[in-house]
């Protein structure tokens, strides 16, 4: 009686840690979905920090068109179709060196 008590016991206790370690909801289940939650976090700020670079490039194209246009003007002296260039030279700046400055004494 008491040797079969035990084994009872002892099948009881087997079904349940089976149960508990690798059953559907068990330890095993809740750590593997604890791992795919936090990798699909990880990507889901990937991702937010791509979209975020994404949207800042999207804005400086859109508003960039004004910045292209002024530094070709400033800095490569380009001009629209049908603008006209006026450049003041100032003669008496020794920096310069006074392009066109000697036709004008």
């Amino acid at each position: 009686m008491i040797r079969l008590t035990t084994v009872l016991l002892i099948a009881l206790l087997v079904s349940t840690q089976y149960s508990l370690w690798l059953g559907k909801g068990g330890l095993l289940h809740v750590w593997n979905m604890n791992y795919q939650v936090r990798a699909a976090y990880n990507e889901i700020q990937k991702i937010k920090i791509r979209n975020t670079r994404l949207n800042l490039e999207i804005r400086d194209l859109r508003q960039g068109k004004d910045m292209l246009e002024e530094l070709a003007r400033t800095d490569l002296g380009m001009l629209k179709k049908d603008e006209i260039f006026l450049q003041i030279v100032n003669c008496n700046d020794n920096k310069q060196r006074n392009i066109g400055c000697n036709n004008l004494r």
